[in-house]
């Protein structure tokens, strides 16, 4: 069995969650690591055993053990670190949001097709057996035309003055939950739905409106920590002359959501943030739980669902590279990453006008 050496740019999510989920499979080493902070890199390093270590991602990169990069940075590197990832044609597993701008997912997508290497953008929430099965259902007309799709996401981790201001706090740097969770629910209505954006209505909010940095400095939040959008979308795939609101929250209390919900034309499905799946019967009066395999966390994490996405689909990554594919059945594809992209801009210029934007 040849081994897939893996080098890990970031080490905030992919400590917590991808070195893990990566170094139960069979045939993995995870090679390098690479973070801003030399006290992060070598922190990770000892913890996980990994013989390299680095302040310098590039190092990472063009280690010559490392076959597969996952990047897990703030969007403002991604479009840098990808470009050069690719150019060593070296696989690659890309954080959301995908790119600053649909230019700069656009040149992404042109080098990942260039390279022809394995290269999906990480919504890893596609992996939950519940959505999975979801997915599944919706094709075979379960529900029959999705009429109109909802979803919400809260958590209150934003809502805390206190936090530290970061780069999350920023949205020259990618910071924000229209790109960091708003990715996520668009990109699973494009799936789940099989049609793209059509239009967009969206309004920002910033609640905490200035935060200490790690100095000590006040500075201002130039990001949002709350995103609603309205959207429809384009006749095709499983809907017609469909609709959908999004709603998320990161200031929201007192308990995590992270829900979907579809109406078809003849029945309804909703999926929790464990990937738990319920159905809707028209007239039935009630929700319907479906059995499904909704996995196990990984230990020392909040049990919000990405880490037992992330240990259904990290398998499946390696075998993937393995076998010597460019990308893998339901993972999310470099230009999965520009669709969402494409909305994401319409929703920043919605909100700075104040308008319906068109796609």
């Amino acid at each position: 069995m040849k081994q897939i050496g893996i080098g890990i740019i970031g080490t905030g999510f992919t400590r917590r969650v991808q070195i893990p989920a990566f170094l139960e499979c069979e045939g993995v080493r995870v090679v390098s690591v690479a973070s801003a902070t030399e006290a992060n890199a070598k922190a990770a390093a000892a913890e996980f055993g990994i013989g390299h270590w680095t302040t310098d991602w590039k190092e990472t990169v063009e280690h010559p053990e490392v076959d597969f990069v996952c990047m897990t940075t703030p969007p403002k590197t991604h479009r840098e670190i990808a470009l050069h990832t690719l150019s060593a044609k070296k696989h690659l597993l890309a954080e959301k949001p995908f790119a600053m701008s649909s230019e700069e997912a656009e040149e992404m997508v042109a080098a990942a097709s260039k390279a022809g290497v394995f290269a999906i953008v990480d919504h890893e929430l596609r992996f939950l057996p519940g959505r999975l099965k979801a997915f599944d259902m919706i094709r075979a007309g379960e529900i029959g035309t999705i009429r109109h799709a909802k979803y919400s996401f809260r958590a209150p981790h934003r809502g805390d003055p206190d936090a530290v201001w970061n780069w999350w706090s920023d949205r020259e740097q990618g910071g924000g939950a229209l790109g960091a969770i708003g990715s996520h629910a668009i990109d699973t209505l494009h799936w789940y739905l099989g049609a793209e954006v059509k239009s967009v209505f969206c309004q920002l909010q910033t609640h905490i409106k200035r935060r200490k940095d790690s100095s000590g400095e006040t500075r201002e939040v130039t990001s949002d920590d709350e995103a609603n959008l309205t959207l429809r979308f384009h006749p095709a795939g499983f809907a017609e002359d469909a609709t959908a609101t999004i709603s998320v929250s990161m200031t929201e209390y007192p308990e995590y959501q992270n829900r979907v919900e579809l109406f078809g034309s003849t029945g309804a499905l909703r999926i929790d943030s464990k990937g738990e799946l319920f159905v809707g019967d028209v007239d039935a009066g009630e929700w319907r739980q479906v059995p499904v395999d909704i996995g196990e966390n990984i230990p020392g994490n909040a049990d919000t669902g990405f880490a037992r996405a992330f240990r259904f689909i990290a398998p499946l990554i390696i075998e993937a590279i393995r076998e010597g594919k460019t990308t893998l059945e339901h993972a999310a594809t470099f230009e999965d990453g520009l669709r969402v992209q494409k909305v994401i801009d319409a929703a920043h210029r919605s909100n700075d006008s104040g308008r319906v934007e068109e796609l």
